[in-house]
């Protein structure tokens, strides 16, 4: 049995990595192949490419570098094509996934969807066109599921691998001495992404609002766990630039996160992350000004944040594009200091955000669901 894996980006590696783990408890000998990033090959995933070195986010940037990107397409048919797969899941990564799930077909490669595009947001006709070209789709969000159930799409929700993946390596105080952080200081953690843009776009924006904080709660202190996606030089740079002292890490996270008083996070799948360690956040996103110029055309939503998504509500603060600036970032961060009564109410809402969830075991019950459907697709 082979099984194609795509993910283009780092929150699909980590997805990846658990699918891949999962797969191959249960059985062994199949052969996992695709696209993805390194915590993928280090769980028994043979690469073709690895998506570190096509990276892009926005309209405008995939239009810049839309010859790699085809070329990206063309190479992973041919790999297809020699390898023949018994089956290409898809894991997240919308735009371009898509395109390859249609090569795919035409090579008579059945597809299978994990985290498909989120078509209850914008671009309802999505749902319809995915239907046609995947044979099994899997979400990882509740809300996701009545606007594939009405394209006719074979669709579930088994839980979200999050709840088993965010685990803190060590308890809270253990963590506070390991990562050396004073007892009479709050600790805010940077967290501006895992893309080489995203630093760029928001990490000058998080130090500004370092130093406005520290002029308002001196007795703080910053930490800035590094992705193993984007160069710790540059990160280096920019800090040395802005006078903040920030101390960077590059293991053992989600004890980091777990040990932090509150955060400024890129919005992503780390704010999940965070929430599920009880961390709260000022969420913050930008894109190039052309990028946000189209996306507010065509994405029709109340919040960006999975917490607030999850709950329907704009509890934890979010800050988008002209709103990101270090005074709005220091305002917000102090309503989520220690002691601070709307930081409680926040940590609360987190928690039923994260029962949404769903019950341990996601991965599992994904990697079953796959084996199952190339089972019975091989068997015909």
């Amino acid at each position: 049995m082979k099984i194609m894996l795509s993910a283009g980006e780092a929150s699909g590696d980590v997805h990846g990595e658990n699918i891949a783990r999962a797969i191959l408890a249960m059985s062994p000998a199949t052969e996992l192949i695709g696209f993805g990033g390194s915590r993928m090959e280090d769980a028994g995933v043979r690469l073709c490419r690895n998506f570190a070195d096509y990276s892009v986010m926005g309209v405008w940037e995939v239009l810049v570098n839309i010859r790699r990107i085809w070329k990206l397409l063309n190479d992973l048919t041919e790999f297809m094509r020699e390898e023949k797969p018994d089956m290409l899941v898809l894991i997240d990564y919308p735009d371009f996934n898509w395109r390859l799930a249609k090569r795919a077909k035409s090579l008579g490669i059945p597809v299978f969807s994990y985290i498909p595009p989120s078509a209850w947001a914008w671009r309802k006709g999505r749902a319809r066109d995915c239907a046609k070209i995947a044979d099994e789709f899997i979400a990882i969000f509740p809300h996701e599921l009545p606007v594939y159930e009405a394209a006719g799409a074979k669709i579930s929700f088994v839980g979200n691998p999050l709840v088993d993946a965010v685990r803190a390596e060590m308890p809270r105080e253990k963590a506070r001495r390991f990562f050396q952080m004073p007892e009479d200081k709050t600790v805010i953690l940077l967290l501006p992404g895992s893309r080489k843009q995203e630093i760029e776009l928001l990490l000058p924006s998080m130090l500004a609002g370092a130093k406005k904080l520290l002029t308002e709660k001196p007795d703080t202190v910053f930490y800035l766990p590094v992705a193993d996606t984007v160069s710790r030089e540059r990160i280096e740079e920019m800090i040395a630039a802005s006078g903040v002292a920030v101390t960077l890490t590059d293991e053992k996270h989600y004890s980091l996160m777990a040990a932090a008083d509150a955060a400024m996070a890129t919005s992503g799948t780390v704010v999940m992350e965070a929430a599920l360690l009880g961390l709260p956040c000022v969420v913050l996103y930008r894109l190039s000004p052309v990028s946000y110029a189209i996306g507010k055309l065509l994405v029709h939503v109340d919040n960006f944040s999975l917490p607030n998504i999850l709950l329907n509500e704009s509890f934890q603060r979010e800050l988008l594009q002209d709103e990101v600036t270090p005074e709005n970032i220091a305002g917000e961060l102090m309503k989520l200091y220690p002691g601070e009564a709307h930081r409680q109410e926040v940590v609360e809402k987190l928690k039923l955000a994260c029962r949404k969830l769903g019950a341990p075991g996601a991965s599992q019950r994904v990697a079953e669901r796959i084996l199952n459907a190339v089972r019975e697709f091989t068997a015909e």
